[in-house]
């Protein structure tokens, strides 16, 4: 499939997405929104692709936020379908993603940027990454899962503060509150990416997309995070990954998983 705004590659078992608007910053707009969703979707089908990473274009920004442009004069209810349509076609799709999805922040993730690397099941940053939700200096909130997402990495406390004062913090900052877990330099930042990602692909795909079901229940209102867990936990029991993997720690060699 052949996209206008992102480049998909592959190797071996990862896939790596860039968002490519460097003249926008790799700012969102609903073509960029619609291109992740089809991409994503198509690389989640992939049997062959373990890992994807996810990255901006260039070495200013992941991605500086959402196309204003675009939405600069919607009324009430078009921005409420705005925000629906996102989070049903992009983000939450990408947090419910089977296959896990790295994001690595190399500049600027502002706005609908951040949220899209928040959404993402874990993140690492470049150490000239500058992160933040300034939607309110616009009139405007996080639109995205923004007010949902950043309390549960950083707490309410912190969240309050990054929202209300539209402010951004440091890769330092964010990974001394846990936004991000790891901070490299640039030039480091794809190969550390990758070297997680390697560490990945040696486990069960099917246990670890069992384990990002049970991970995301927790943070669902009315779901009881354990019973997803038991479920998921017995379901294991029935894949071929259970048998290869039980059976290769009993003769003592490496599990090869299908």
């Amino acid at each position: 499939m052949s996209y206008n705004n992102i480049l998909v590659t592959t190797d071996k078992s990862i896939a790596t997405i860039v968002i490519n608007r460097p003249k926008k910053l790799n700012a969102l707009n609903r073509e960029t929104i619609q291109e992740l969703h089809n991409a994503f979707a198509e690389v989640d089908l992939d049997k062959n692709i373990r890992v994807v990473i996810l990255t901006g274009s260039g070495d200013k920004a992941f991605v500086a936020g959402a196309d204003i442009s675009e939405f600069a004069y919607f009324d009430v209810v078009e921005g409420a379908n705005l925000s629906k349509k996102g989070q049903e076609l992009l983000f939450d799709f990408i947090e419910n993603l089977s296959t896990p999805v790295i994001a690595a922040i190399n500049g600027f993730a502002l706005g609908g940027g951040l949220e899209l690397a928040m959404s993402c099941h874990f993140r690492i940053a470049s150490d000239n990454a500058k992160m933040g939700l300034p939607e309110v200096s616009l009139g405007v909130i996080p639109g995205y899962g923004g007010t949902q997402r950043l309390p549960q990495l950083v707490g309410k406390g912190k969240a309050m503060e990054m929202i209300l004062t539209a402010g951004m913090i440091s890769a330092e900052d964010a990974l001394q509150n846990r936004l991000v877990n790891h901070v490299v330099s640039q030039e480091e930042l794809l190969l550390l990416a990758k070297k997680l990602a390697s560490k990945i692909i040696n486990n069960s795909p099917l246990a670890i997309a069992s384990a990002i079901k049970a991970i995301n229940a927790n943070f669902k209102d009315g779901v009881n995070g354990y019973q997803v867990e038991i479920a998921q936990f017995g379901n294991c029991f029935g894949t071929e990954d259970f048998e290869e993997g039980t059976t290769a720690f009993l003769e003592k060699r490496k599990a090869i998983f299908k």
